[in-house]
């Protein structure tokens, strides 16, 4: 049998955790609908590129069995600390994935057998996929490093695809949580996001992907958008995976709290 080949990489701001469990943000339905209207294959395993795993060197979770499901935010209702996303490890993942590191000059790379799945992670995926039937392996982000260095790790990443593996970037397009509050939600979205959530759809999908990897330079309002770089870096490793060709397309955008974005992109290799 041959094997399934993925042409596409993704970028998807998850958002908060409420979205598991509350109807009323928009962002909920576009991922319940992820099989049916953005990814119709089923991968064979889905990496994980999680703005909520920093470390100081690139690690992949190697986890033999079942994850624990890690509840990493305070604050919310009790029932959100019972949720659980139940999906086994990807072992052989997490070692290719380390290999193809290595052998692109990122050393040293580690695994970790332990780590269980924090919310970058499984909050989206128990809506994209809620059957949690599909091995999963986490890359951490190094916070300290740019993102040229995260596109050159996603470059490093992109045969994957050819394996079947869902390459799979979580963070989100606007990151500032000290500029949430909670009598916000449903307040008009501020210009410096609306500008800076533009700035990023109108640079990649007009393939100005230098200028992504510059954003700090480049951006308007770009760290009041990412006061720190956990959240968009996902995004460089996913653009970098998809290919030396790579057409960038948005698929979906709506806001929660004013100034939190759900905007997400697909990334697909194409001929010149």
């Amino acid at each position: 049998m041959a094997m399934m080949s993925l042409n596409n990489t993704f970028f998807i701001s998850h958002g908060s955790p409420r979205i598991t469990v509350d109807d009323s943000i928009t962002a909920r339905k576009f991922f319940k609908g992820w099989k049916e209207n953005v990814l119709e294959e089923t991968p064979k395993a889905i990496l994980v590129i999680s703005s909520h795993w920093e470390t100081p060197q690139p690690t992949l979770c190697a986890v033999d069995g079942l994850f624990d499901t890690t509840h990493d935010f305070y604050g919310y209702s009790p029932p959100m600390y019972k949720l659980k996303y139940p999906a086994n490890g990807a072992t052989e993942l997490a070692k290719r994935a380390q290999e193809l590191l290595k052998g692109s000059g990122f050393n040293p790379v580690f695994t970790d057998e332990e780590r269980g799945l924090d919310q970058g992670a499984w909050v989206p995926l128990m809506l994209m996929y809620p059957e949690a039937g599909i091995p999963v392996c986490v890359l951490s982000v190094q916070k300290h490093m740019d993102a040229t260095y995260h596109f050159n790790m996603g470059r490093a990443l992109t045969s994957l695809k050819d394996e079947g593996v869902l390459i799979l970037g979580s963070g989100g397009a606007t990151n500032n949580v000290k500029e949430i509050r909670l009598d916000s939600r449903f307040e008009p979205v501020p210009s410096w996001a609306i500008e800076f959530d533009g700035w990023l759809e109108d640079a990649l999908t007009s393939g100005r992907f230098q200028d992504v990897n510059e954003y700090l330079k480049k951006a308007p309002h770009a760290k009041r958008a990412h006061p720190f770089p956990d959240h968009i870096y996902p995004l460089h490793v996913a653009l970098g995976a998809a290919g030396k060709n790579a057409k960038a397309e948005l698929i979906h955008r709506s806001w929660d709290w004013a100034t939190l974005s759900y905007s997400s992109y697909k990334f697909t290799d194409s001929p010149v």
